[in-house]
């Protein structure tokens, strides 16, 4: 795996984690909102939190869907699980939110899987995809072959 791919799922777990923490703090701001009430909905939204929130959400996306086109999902998946543990630490120690012994043991098996799935391929074996936007450069050195 390149580092670039490194980087992308340092990315999904870097940006997924700081769009729950920030969506969460901006949610506690703005306290219980229906479905049923848009315009309360709509205001929720418009919280600076709220809002920095959905980007880091949205960038976090965009770093899953990349991930997604060269890695199978159970894959990535677990390979992104840090976050759990990123999360229940900014939610402890930044939101102060209390934590069971029991939801501590929960995210360390989680974290401790991590190892199992990374020690793995990213694709599974004879499932390659070919890629439909391949880069001219690459077309090129198949066609020397």
């Amino acid at each position: 795996m390149t580092f670039r791919k490194y980087l992308v799922l340092a990315g999904i777990t870097v940006f997924s984690t700081a769009g729950d923490s920030l969506l969460a703090r901006g949610m506690k701001d703005v306290g219980a909102v229906s479905l049923h009430h848009l315009p309360g909905l709509m205001l929720a939204i418009l919280n600076p939190w709220v809002a920095l929130g959905i980007l880091f959400l949205l960038t976090f996306f965009t770093c899953y869907m990349s991930a997604l086109s060269w890695a199978d999902l159970t894959y990535v998946l677990p390979a992104t699980s840090l976050a759990y543990v990123l999360v229940a630490l900014v939610g402890h120690f930044r939101l102060h939110e209390m934590i069971s012994p029991t939801r501590w043991l929960g995210i360390a098996l989680i974290a401790s899987g991590v190892g199992f799935v990374s020690a793995g391929p990213s694709i599974t074996p004879g499932h390659e995809r070919e890629n439909p936007h391949e880069s001219p450069d690459a077309i090129a050195q198949e066609v020397k072959s």
